[in-house]
């Protein structure tokens, strides 16, 4: 409810609750000013009783745009990447939303997650009508669906929390995504030959960090529930 908003340092005990009690105010400058923009953001959504339910469709239909606009001669791909730095923002403003306005909800929890899994097929989508392999594309998405359904399995089966920050996390994805389409759409500028080329050595990147990432947390969890008996 509005006039009962958490101030920052009351946002960044919640947030830390809530994501494996990793504090933001400890958090690297970047990672810090990331999370601070987005309490801000969050917070003046809230003022105006914007729910984060709404954040959360708005950063769906923001990625949707993604592989409608990256066809596009000249200046696809980089719209394309806007739009997933926009949606990146949205995602994390969503959470926000809920944490400062004291609305979080294991309903809103499965409403992110599977907003998340929806942006990443549209942002893979884009990288499949650019050129990357049918093969690849399909690889990146099932193996980052394959690291979340993982995690939500093993904290069923009674893993603490996320277990461990693998290099395939939902960050990395969306700065694949990101750099993917902004180098291809540099090299198009070049050469629109080579614009393939490039979103498949992008799509290869996200396989590879997917699947280096899945290792690294089928570790911990194996790790973890057999300590935990």
């Amino acid at each position: 409810m509005v006039g009962t908003q958490l101030n920052w340092d009351q946002y960044a005990t919640a947030w830390a609750r809530l994501h494996g009690g990793f504090d933001p105010r400890a958090a690297a400058p970047v990672v810090r000013a990331w999370l601070r923009f987005s309490y801000h953001v969050g917070y003046i959504l809230g003022r105006i009783r914007v729910g984060p339910t709404p954040v959360t469709v708005f950063g769906v239909l923001l990625c949707v745009c993604v592989p409608l606009l990256v066809r596009r001669p000249t200046d696809g791909p980089f719209l394309g990447a806007l739009f997933v730095l926009l949606a990146a923002v949205a995602d994390s403003v969503d959470g926000a939303v809920a944490v400062v306005t004291n609305r979080t909800t294991r309903l809103g929890y499965v409403y992110d997650s599977i907003a998340d899994r929806l942006g990443e097929v549209a942002w893979l989508v884009a990288f499949w009508l650019l050129g990357a392999p049918g093969a690849v594309v399909v690889a990146a998405g099932g193996l980052s669906w394959l690291h979340e359904y993982v995690r939500a399995r093993a904290i069923a089966a009674g893993m603490r929390e996320i277990g461990t920050v693998t290099v395939g996390e939902r960050p990395t994805r969306v700065c694949v995504a990101l750099v993917g389409l902004l180098v291809a759409g540099l090299t198009g500028l070049i050469d629109t030959d080579v614009t393939a080329g490039t979103i498949t050595m992008a799509a290869t990147v996200w396989v590879v960090l997917a699947g280096f990432g899945l290792g690294q947390l089928l570790s911990t969890v194996r790790r973890t529930l057999i300590k935990a008996g």
